[in-house]
């Protein structure tokens, strides 16, 4: 028991010099500081703006409304050419879109296989070409060679056999 009584020699103990004295009122909740000459001009320039925002605002919503009462009865005399007519721009802005969608995705899809052969290869699709067309040139030639060779081979026989022969 007297153990805690006792202060440890790990705890530190903290005195503070000034009492504090409790200000209490609505000056304690209020900053000390008030606002500055800046943040006042932005309040006093942003009120009209944003009150005339939101007038403006109020204004379109209750001519909507109206426009949407008085046309109402419209559109339902107008309903059979309307709604096919709004069926078909429906169809040709989803049309539109898809096909946009379609051709960046084409587009993305040839980049990716272009970037994949690249780093596959090492070089570009071009020099890759080039360079098949010249090593299929090179060994059509080497067979071409050969095939000279062989025929010219077998003409020297036939023409040894022909000579033997008389």
């Amino acid at each position: 028991m007297a153990d805690r009584d006792r202060p440890h020699p790990h705890q530190i103990q903290v005195h503070p010099q000034h009492p504090h004295r409790y200000e209490g009122g609505v000056k304690s909740l209020l900053p000390q500081k008030g606002p500055s000459t800046t943040q006042i001009l932005a309040i006093i320039t942003l009120l009209p703006i944003s009150g005339t925002l939101l007038c403006l605002a109020g204004i379109t919503l209750v001519g909507t409304l109206i426009g949407l009462a008085v046309a109402t009865p419209v559109f339902v005399i107008f309903s059979p050419v309307l709604v096919p007519a709004a069926i078909l721009i429906a169809g040709a802005v989803t049309a539109f879109l898809t096909s946009g969608a379609f051709g960046l995705t084409g587009l993305s899809s040839l980049s990716w296989v272009l970037n994949s052969f690249r780093r596959a290869t090492g070089q570009g699709p071009l020099e890759y070409a080039k360079r098949g067309v010249q090593e299929g040139t090179l060994y059509v030639g080497e067979k071409t060679k050969q095939a000279g060779e062989a025929i010219k081979s077998t003409a020297k026989e036939g023409g040894r056999e022909g000579t033997a022969r008389t």
